[in-house]
């Protein structure tokens, strides 16, 4: 196996050498380096650029991370994994595991804790925990401090599509320990290795994108069986020794998968999702291609032309898998938008090395450990000042959900109600007729009849279906006008969220649900 060029091989960083001095000076040198200061940047800045934690504190927008409470509720109160959907009244009972169980319970903990605090303390450390790993894997790799910054810096503009309380965040915390583990090996400690079958254990229980990190493993391996050396790619062949230790250890993280509560079934859950979700991926924004005039779109764009006038720049050698790695990266994030955290995890340490090669930047050894404390505390007391207050929480809350109308649904009502708000019904104990889960409501036809209802292909053959006496949807949705001029629908509550207004219709008892859409909205007679 190759071992990573002179170029690569991080560059030993201390302090400016200092003369004879106190104990505490010498304390001091060595705790305020360059990478201290760093991450303290790093980590300030999602509470002042993230919408999701600056004052603007969409982290409990997040339509999900409601369900995703009420599931690890449940699991902490019950002690029992979930089997069946419990949640809905379209779909309870139905079968469904939870493939984020283990994910979600650091949410659960701090929210019992902290609140909607604990909420924002965690959203918040799984962002920083993705900057900081993927800035020091492109320190490892380039040997430079500040290559290695600049390239986490970009990543940070990458990652903000999914900069919410989301599990998936601790899913890409795992990959990058898997590509922590794979560099690690690259710089001969193969031993590492070892450790990919334990991950993968705990991977399969946090997010379905194990699957890719078990994909890119088979790529990895794929990649390092022939040698090439030809212009500006130069890989040897695995030895027999190392090929049979990849192909033992690969095979131990196929087996490690299915050490998880549900077997199978979890581990069959992102294949399902792949080939039985086709409504979801189409209707779900961030399954959408990425929009070019986002600043996520123009970050990814600068990043790929930023590796392309590096590397014509200055060019270096490249491995198989890297080029592999980065076309894939940046294939899906271009595909699928939520995919741009993953390019991010992918290409960071990579454009760290370009970085440093293509501006010939010097040695980052000499530092002044006074201006890393001085930016050290500016950074902490900007965390401490954007900390927002339980009160500041709950008031965003309620400008992002109807809060006092989901709470006064009755369990007996039957209530149609909008996808975004279903997560926070289920976490008010309200039977939902869908939530942004999503899945088993594709499976079992809940999510093709939601649809046709909200954009009025046959909004009330649905209703009749399932048996609707309520409805509950932004006032500026097409079913909120039908239902306007629908005989036996009447509003029985208004209630303004920010720029929303959520009207909640009610049937009028022994009513049908109407006569057909074109009737209803048909102009009256002169």
């Amino acid at each position: 196996m190759d071992s990573i060029s002179a170029t690569e091989s991080p560059a030993h960083t201390e302090a400016v050498p200092f003369e004879a001095a106190g104990p505490l000076k010498r304390a001091f040198n060595r705790i305020f380096t360059r990478h201290l200061m760093n991450i303290a940047v790093l980590m300030a800045l999602p509470v002042i650029f993230t919408n999701t934690l600056n004052p603007y504190l969409e982290c409990v927008r997040d339509p999900d991370i409601w369900w995703h409470l009420a599931d690890a509720r449940q699991l902490t109160s019950t002690h029992h994994f979930m089997w069946t959907e419990t949640n809905s009244f379209t779909v309870g009972g139905q079968a469904w595991v939870n493939p984020e169980w283990l994910a979600e319970l650091p949410y659960w903990f701090s929210y019992q804790a902290l609140q909607l605090r604990g909420i924002y303390i965690v959203d918040w450390l799984m962002i920083c925990a993705n900057l900081v790993f993927m800035y020091w894997r492109g320190y490892r790799r380039s040997g430079h401090a500040g290559a290695a910054w600049w390239a986490a810096g970009l990543a940070f503009l990458l990652i903000s599509v999914n900069s919410g309380p989301r599990t998936i965040a601790m899913a890409y915390v795992a990959m990058s320990s898997e590509l922590f583990i794979l560099e690690a090996a690259e710089r001969g400690r193969t031993r590492a290795l070892w450790f990919l079958p334990p991950l993968f254990c705990i991977w399969v229980n946090l997010h379905g994108s194990w699957l890719i990190g078990l994909a890119l493993l088979v790529l990895y391996i794929l990649c390092g069986v022939f040698g090439v050396k030809k212009g500006v790619v130069e890989q040897d062949a695995f030895t027999p020794v190392e090929r049979n230790r990849f192909i033992a250890i690969l095979g131990l993280c196929v087996i490690a998968l299915f050490i998880n509560p549900y077997g199978w079934h979890l581990v069959w859950n992102p294949i399902d999702m792949m080939f039985n979700q086709k409504l979801n991926i189409a209707n779900v924004m961030e399954w959408h291609p990425l929009d070019l005039s986002s600043v996520a779109g123009m970050a990814a764009f600068a990043a790929m032309c930023l590796m392309v006038v590096c590397n014509a720049i200055q060019g270096r050698k490249w491995r198989v898998y890297e080029l592999a790695f980065v076309f894939f990266a940046w294939y899906a994030a271009f595909d699928h938008m939520r995919f741009l955290f993953m390019a991010a995890v992918l290409t960071t340490p990579m454009l760290a090395v370009d970085f440093r090669r293509a501006f010939n930047l010097g040695s980052d050894k000499n530092t002044v450990p006074a201006a890393n404390a001085f930016m050290v505390a500016a950074a902490a007391v900007t965390i401490l000042v954007t900390f927002p207050s339980e009160k500041k929480l709950n008031d965003k809350l309620g400008s992002f959900f109807p809060i006092q109308t989901l709470r006064a649904i009755q369990p007996s009502w039957r209530t149609f109600n909008s996808d975004y708000v279903g997560g926070m019904m289920t976490f008010e104990s309200k039977p939902a007729f869908i939530d942004s889960r999503f899945d088993v409501f594709e499976h079992h036809g809940i999510m093709a009849g939601y649809l046709q209802a909200m954009y009025l292909v046959r909004p009330f053959e649905v209703f009749d279906q399932y048996h609707i006496d309520h409805v509950l949807v932004t006032d500026t949705m097409p079913v909120a006008y039908l239902l306007k001029h629908t005989p036996g629908w009447t509003i029985v509550g208004r209630e303004k969220t920010g720029q929303d207004l959520y009207v909640m219709f009610a049937r009028a008892p022994g009513s049908v649900a109407g006569t057909s859409t074109q009737n209803a909205l048909q102009p009256p007679n002169k």
